[in-house]
Formats: C-alpha cells, sequence, structure tokens
C-alpha cells in the first residue's frame, strides 16, 4: 500500500513518539533534496530524452498530460501515501522548464503534509497507523483531492500576472526563479 520510507517514518514515530518531528524532518530533506536533483539533471538535458520517448502515442499522452495539469502531476503522487510514481512527473518538470520556485513550492507543501501527517498518525496510532489509513480511505481521498484544489488555485494566483500565460497555467515555460 504505501512506501517504504512511510512505513519507516511510522514506525520511528511509534516506537519514540518524540523523534518523530525529527523523523519527519528528515524524510521531507531527503525527498526534496533527491527530487531537486532529478529536476535539475532533467532540466540540463532531459528534453532530449523526452522527445525520443514522447515520439509515440503514449508517451506523448503522458507529455500533453503534464502540460495540461502541469504541477499537480507532481503534487499528487508527492503528496499521497499511495504508491505512485514520483520520479517520471518530477523529470517531466525539469526537462519541460517548469520554473524551480513553482516546482520547490509544490514538492516542499506536498512532502511537509505527507511526512508530517504520518508522523503524527505514527505517534498517536502507532502500529495501527496503516488499519487506520485503509479504514479511513474515503477521507485520505477527500483531503488529497481538496489540497489538490487549494494547489491549482494558489498556483494560478502566484502566475496570475505573467504575460502570456497559456492553459497550463503558466507552470511549464521559461525559468523564472
Amino acid at each position: 500500500m504505501i512506501g517504504g520510507v512511510d512505513i519507516l517514518l511510522i514506525t520511528l514515530a511509534a516506537e519514540n513518539p518524540k523523534q518523530a518531528i525529527v523523523a519527519a524532518l528528515c524524510a521531507t530533506v531527503g525527498s526534496i533534496a533527491g527530487s531537486l536533483c532529478l529536476f535539475l539533471i532533467a532540466r540540463k538535458g532531459g528534453h532530449v530524452l523526452l522527445a525520443k520517448h514522447t515520439s509515440h502515442r503514449s508517451g506523448l499522452r503522458l507529455r500533453n498530460w503534464f502540460e495540461k495539469y502541469g504541477l499537480l502531476t507532481v503534487f499528487i503522487p508527492a503528496v499521497s501515501p499511495l504508491p505512485m510514481p514520483m520520479k517520471i512527473p518530477v523529470f517531466c518538470a525539469g526537462a519541460l522548464e517548469v520554473r524551480t520556485r513553482s516546482f520547490m513550492a509544490v514538492v516542499v507543501t506536498a512532502r511537509v503534509i505527507r511526512y508530517f501527517t504520518l508522523a503524527y498518525l505514527g505517534q498517536h496510532y502507532g502500529g495501527d497507523t496503516l488499519q487506520y489509513l485503509k479504514h479511513h480511505w474515503l477521507t485520505v481521498l477527500l483531503i488529497v483531492l481538496a489540497l489538490c484544489a487549494m494547489v491549482i488555485v494558489i498556483l494560478r494566483l502566484v502566475n496570475r500576472d505573467q504575460p502570456d500565460i497559456p492553459p497550463d497555467g503558466g507552470l511549464i515555460n521559461s525559468e523564472q526563479n
């Protein structure tokens, strides 16, 4: 159901509740660092690899999906405790030259929400955290959807003063840190 870092974080928080925040912080920093590294690598030459893999129909659908939904495709797997591929959207964000500031804001927000929530649940529910999440899956889904809507609104507000904003909300264009 959920990833290895999530299980480790829940376990650490359950076994030593006083260290839950430190564990969440470490998981967050590690995830952000890894995502930023991949993003920057993709930014330096990923467009060539992306073009190669998006020349066929399924690859083109992926690229069109990313261009349409922008950073929402990064936010959803970053915040969701369900196993979703994170590397592909991060790579696409770098290769398609998403603004670094916008990318970082989305990844930091999603990972802080995810890891600190899991640490909190681990502190309070201990070994029953996974059962709690399974039992309350609809609530978790609704919260994730509400967070996605919030991210869309915030990104649109941040990018509203940008000239020539394309339909993707201005999330995929030139670098403007």
